[in-house]
């Protein structure tokens, strides 16, 4: 066995147990760090397999962004998960059917990149350039519709988590501009001629009698 091998193997094992203690654990600030740990063994087997550029992406990312997003709002929400874990053993069967289910639609789709015997040598000129920019251009050019795609669906969650938790306040003072623009001198300002209530005094005569 080689030390690459031997890499692999415990990167692999150490990523299933702490994706397996994510999902098991008791607190859920535990269960965010064990998915940080299994972030981190992802990415050291991405940089087993020379895909540096994935392997900083899913570091910088998802351990330096999300999961720091998550933790901030495990630790502000202080969510009661014993209410949440009431059932589990009950709806244990369904769920193990349903996660054997989705392993094996994964395996009859990835089965073909695990076929070594099919795979064709890099050209040279790929291998010279690096592979951050061959992947660049396999992406922009091979799948540059499956890329749309995913930009679009991407963005039509980011809209629709924006609609949902928009929430209009009673307190809150917004302006329309549309509103503004159509204003006029006449809507806002109005000058009205008020009569004096008292009269003026009037001035002292010459020689100080008034």
């Amino acid at each position: 066995m080689t030390t690459t091998s031997a890499l692999f193997y415990l990167f692999a094992a150490v990523l299933l147990v702490s994706a397996f203690k994510v999902i098991t654990a008791r607190s859920t600030v535990h269960a965010a760090l064990y998915l940080v740990l299994a972030f981190f063994n992802a990415s050291c087997v991405w940089m087993l397999l020379q895909a540096e550029f994935l392997a900083i992406t899913l570091v910088l990312v998802y351990v330096g962004a999300v999961m720091v997003l998550f933790l901030f709002v495990v630790m502000m929400l202080d969510i009661n998960t014993d209410s949440l874990r009431e059932g589990f053993w009950t709806h244990f069967p369904l769920a193990a059917f349903v996660g054997v289910l989705i392993a094996l639609e994964m395996y009859f789709v990835m089965k073909g990149g695990f076929n070594l015997g099919a795979v064709k040598a890099l050209p040279p000129e790929v291998v010279k350039m690096g592979n951050t920019k061959a992947l660049g251009i396999e992406i922009y050019t091979q799948y540059l519709y499956p890329l749309q795609i995913a930009a679009v669906v991407l963005l039509v969650a980011m809209v629709a988590a924006i609609a949902l938790t928009l929430r209009k306040r009673k307190d809150s003072r917004s302006q329309n501009p549309s509103e503004q623009v159509k204003a006029k001198k006449a809507d806002r300002v109005r000058l009205v001629k008020v009569a004096p209530t008292i009269e003026a005094a009037s001035l002292p005569k010459e020689g100080g009698q008034a």
